[in-house]
């Protein structure tokens, strides 16, 4: 079984850069190997190969956990807001935070917002995170590193006995994605990826009327990451190490796929009645990446070695087909002066949604969109009962308008109430592989490529994810 995979990922060019390659905390220094110009048959026969699910993960109680004792590592940007969000919240202790900059953990601490909270620091070295992954004083490790740690830190912690919640993507090799799953399985340890758009306000609505079936029968997707951030991917004080900026000069493809994806994914059951089979990627040249780096190259000499970077396409689109013969469209952008926009839009036989250009719109024909009236007609019958219920306190505690803390809370609501998570390590997996993948088409004239099955089958009959409330007792928030 390990021996087929083994040999997709060795024909597909893109493995084997995980935990041997990769020092903690390294900031980025290791890079993945250019995809190679590979048979597609070849792929083809070697990703169709079987993979035996040793435990399904999908819809598994892990046991009840009334205190959840949280480790944070990395809170150099989004992991200090996540402290101070998981402050609020009843049922969770905030043991740990780790940083390899000591002015960092202490800053973070320094968020947190509510008392009976006395976190040990870990800065000590580029091994702290272990001892934390080590110690028997947490049930959930929280990682907000840079991309290429996000996997081996999360295997780490599993193997420990410790539940993840990893920032996206949750790994970026496809061999890293299979590891997740079997050390997931293995360990029997949720390993929840942190897509906070899963949990914004119009996302959640949009899956309560597919879910109520609303759309009808769906047939096509669109969803995307475009997002002006040229500027800061280059700047020294924005990301530690300029990590992104090397991700950006290194490799080709989609790199931050499920801001878009997640929901979408969601919201056509994908691992639970539906999967993705496979896709085709284009890129367009970079315009913008070079002649910035060339720019500030000649205020800067630390900017020269990327002045003949091949830097990454400015624009990225991906088609994906599913096995019930849907589509997902897919754009990657973050370097182009246009306005934000995750699209996310649900075409079904009945009905339209579309997010962007906000306020989110949602149609049943092709004369117009519902007016005013009508939408609040919708939101009224549609709202799901998580919204309801912390709403309101979502967007008073913040984080992105409030879907930041809606998936914090939830997270924490299912590990207290031994409830299955709403993204579990096949999704994990399954929304982090199209980075890879996306790589080789692009490098292979965009051309198709089979998108593994980490179910290993269970798609077929694992039952829709259900974000709704606790069966026990209720997470409580301190404000």
């Amino acid at each position: 079984m390990k021996s087929n995979r083994r040999e997709f990922l060795k024909l597909t060019g893109v493995a084997g850069l995980g935990l041997a390659s990769i020092g903690p905390f390294s900031g980025c220094n290791t890079v993945q190997t250019q995809a190679k110009d590979e048979s597609l048959s070849d792929i083809r026969r070697a990703v169709g190969k079987s993979y035996t699910q040793s435990f399904n993960m999908s819809g598994y109680r892990a046991p009840k956990i009334d205190q959840v004792r949280v480790g944070f590592i990395g809170v150099g940007n989004r992991g200090s807001a996540a402290v101070e969000r998981m402050s609020y919240l009843n049922g969770v202790s905030i043991n740990g935070i780790c940083d390899v900059r000591p002015e960092q953990a202490e800053g973070a601490k320094k968020r947190i917002k509510s008392t009976g909270h006395n976190p040990t620091l870990y800065s000590e070295s580029t091994e702290s995170w272990k001892q934390m992954c080590d110690s028997d004083d947490y049930d959930l490790i929280y990682i907000c590193t840079p991309w290429e740690l996000h996997a081996p830190m999360a295997l780490y912690a599993m193997e420990n006995g410790k539940h993840v919640a990893v920032e996206i993507p949750a790994a970026t090799t496809v061999d890293d994605c299979w590891r997740l799953v079997e050390t997931s399985e293995k360990t029997k340890k949720h390993c929840v990826i942190l897509e906070n758009c899963c949990y914004d306000f119009f996302e959640l609505l949009t899956l309560n009327m597919v879910r109520q079936g609303f759309f009808g029968e769906l047939i096509h997707a669109e969803g995307a990451y475009i997002h002006d951030i040229l500027h800061s991917i280059f700047s020294k004080d924005k990301r530690y190490d300029l990590w992104r900026l090397k991700e950006n000069a290194a490799r080709n493809g989609n790199l931050y796929p499920t801001h878009g994806l997640g929901p979408v994914a969601q919201a056509m059951d994908i691992n639970r009645g539906d999967r993705m089979d496979y896709l085709v990627s284009m890129a367009s040249n970079d315009f913008m990446m070079n002649p910035l780096a060339k720019e500030l190259a000649s205020e800067d000499s630390s900017y020269k070695e990327y002045v003949d970077k091949p830097f990454r396409g400015n624009m990225n689109t991906s088609i994906i087909k599913t096995s019930k013969g849907r589509t997902i469209m897919l754009q990657h952008d973050v370097t182009s002066p246009r306005p934000y926009s995750r699209i996310h839009l649900l075409s079904g036989t009945k009905a339209t949604a579309r997010k962007y250009p906000l306020p989110g719109k949602i149609a049943t024909g092709h004369e117009r969109w519902f007016n005013e009236e009508e939408m609040m007609s919708v939101e009224e019958q549609y709202t799901p009962s998580i919204v309801k219920k912390i709403g309101d306190l979502a967007k008073q505690v913040g984080g992105h308008g409030g879907m930041d803390f809606m998936m914090d809370w939830r997270l924490i609501d299912c590990l207290r109430n031994g409830l299955p998570v709403d993204m579990d390590v096949y999704d994990a997996a399954a929304w982090s592989v199209i980075g890879p993948l996306t790589e080789w088409s692009v490098a292979n004239r965009s051309g198709a490529i089979d998108i593994p099955d980490f179910t290993g089958g269970s798609w077929k009959t694992n039952k829709p994810v259900d974000i709704s409330l606790s069966e026990g007792a209720n997470t409580g928030v301190r404000l």
